[in-house]
């Protein structure tokens, strides 16, 4: 059972996570000159706000914008040029009628933009940095808590585990447990296991096999991002631009395991897939 009530609080919206409905869909949307797939297609803001429109009319329930890409091996960036990416995307889209995400793990950020109307924040840090606690506490904003070993610049050199699928729940849970002692409510909560940050490939299908496992054992839905990474190249051999065949496989498993959001770049391929999934086995 996902929370008692049964919805996820992101911000001014109640999204429902019903197990007869279909995983929410949380859309890209790389406001970044150097992401890893979609790098520099919508750094303009006009193009990422075309993009954000594109994404409305074919059915995106979130929309997760970021301003400092996080691949394996990438710089991290200073905070004003973040801010200079992410803020006129919020003023912008505010009002288009879809929760906004924002995924970083900087607090300055997440306060900025949750002032500015921001009703999600995605941080790949855990919210671990000091004051990220403090900054989305009093709001009524979604949190999605993931795990990575190391940190972008290095998180891909060795990573290594004794037990992959207990050292990232024991990590969860103690970060959940953390925002539920600063009064975070239960409901405003999500867990991701972060697949490809600082994970091999038998690292990442071994958490893709225990989606149901960690969402039960942890009681939070699960956010599950997996669209175009390395796993996929590595299983398919195919480059990044040719990766939505198994892009989409993996998030039908993951949906097949119980998970509750998916975060993807091809938001009508992977509502297409759901409504079929959806259909040949409800």
């Amino acid at each position: 059972m996902i929370n008692m009530e049964n919805y996820f609080q992101c911000g001014r919206y109640r999204l429902p996570l019903h197990d007869q409905m279909r995983p929410l869909v949380m859309g890209i949307l790389n406001a970044t000159p150097d992401s890893f797939s979609d790098g520099g297609q919508y750094h303009a803001l006009e193009s990422a706000l075309s993009r954000a429109e594109q994404m409305i009319a074919e059915g995106v329930d979130i929309i997760d914008i970021g301003g400092e890409t996080t691949r394996p091996g990438a710089k991290a960036l200073p905070l004003e040029d973040e801010l200079q990416r992410v803020m006129p995307l919020v003023y912008a889209l505010r009002d288009c009628g879809k929760p906004l995400s924002i995924d970083t793990y900087k607090p300055q950020v997440m306060r900025e933009a949750l002032a500015a109307g921001a009703d999600m924040i995605n941080d790949i840090n855990g919210f671990r940095a000091e004051g990220a606690v403090e900054a989305v506490k009093d709001s009524d904003c979604g949190l999605c808590v993931m795990h990575m070993q190391n940190q972008p610049q290095d998180m891909q050199n060795n990573p290594q585990y004794t037990n992959t699928l207990n050292e990232v729940m024991c990590f969860l849970h103690e970060r959940v447990n953390t925002l539920l002692t600063a009064g975070i409510s239960r409901a405003r909560l999500c867990i991701d296991p972060g697949f490809g940050f600082g994970k091999t490939l038998s690292d990442n299908l071994a958490l893709l096999k225990s989606v149901d496992t960690m969402q039960k054992t942890l009681d939070l839905p699960l956010l599950a991002g997996m669209s175009r990474k390395s796993m996929i190249g590595a299983i398919t051999g195919q480059p990044v631009e040719k990766r939505l065949a198994g892009s989409l496989a993996a998030a039908l498993i993951a949906t097949a395991n119980g998970a509750k959001i998916l975060r993807v770049h091809d938001v009508p391929e992977t509502i297409d897939a759901l409504a079929v999934w959806q259909a040949a086995t409800r």
